[in-house]
């Protein structure tokens, strides 16, 4: 037992952070921010130990996001002054530019790990760090359809960590998947109550 929690320690603190980082995320607390920044720095060390190189380097811009969604997020002054973020749809204009890059970035990624590093897993990895990209943005944003992107990252990541011997933070994302459906109705209905109220 102490050995499996030697060789996964790592995988357990970070399952944890990433369990309070959700649940804050779904209560649209500011603190989630927080939470993110310390675990993304342990993540940086878990990932690259386990050779999943896209999320270890997506974790740099996942810090720069936490510093941007911490900002945007406490000193948001909208159309009516001091107003809170609102939960918002994301924007139509931006859904093409969006996928492009997304695809773009994907590419980019998959080509540079199954060239350039000894991943064993260059297309799905890429492909969660490409994806990550757009949802961490549209959390930043407060984006109600961040939660659809994160249900697609999660259900691959959950299988792709079970396959490289991450047994916490796999579960973890199979949890998310649970969280993200009940997160996306709950922010729903906080727009629904938000508009009501402006009104």
């Amino acid at each position: 037992m102490a050995e499996y929690l030697n060789t996964h320690w790592l995988d357990i603190i970070t399952t944890l952070l990433g369990l309070a980082y959700i649940l804050l995320e779904y209560k649209a607390s500011i603190w989630l921010w927080a939470v993110g920044f310390v675990m993304q720095i342990l993540d940086i060390i878990l990932y690259y130990q386990v050779g999943l190189y896209a999320d270890c380097g997506m974790e740099f811009y996942y810090i720069a996001m936490t510093v941007y969604g911490f900002a945007t997020w406490k000193f948001f002054k909208g159309h009516e002054h001091k107003k809170e973020l609102p939960v918002t749809h994301f924007k139509r204009s931006l859904i093409l530019p969006w996928t492009v890059a997304t695809l773009v970035i994907w590419g980019a990624i998959w080509w540079f790990l199954a060239t350039k590093t000894d991943s064993k897993v260059p297309i799905a990895d890429s492909f969660t760090t490409a994806l990550s990209f757009v949802g961490t943005w549209a959390l930043a944003r407060k984006y109600l359809e961040q939660w659809l992107i994160w249900i697609v990252v999660d259900v691959v990541t959950c299988v792709l960590y079970f396959y490289k011997d991450i047994p916490f933070k796999a579960s973890l994302y199979g949890l998310y998947v649970i969280i993200a459906v009940l997160g996306y109705l709950r922010w729903k209905k906080m727009m629904i109550t938000q508009k009501a109220g402006s009104e």
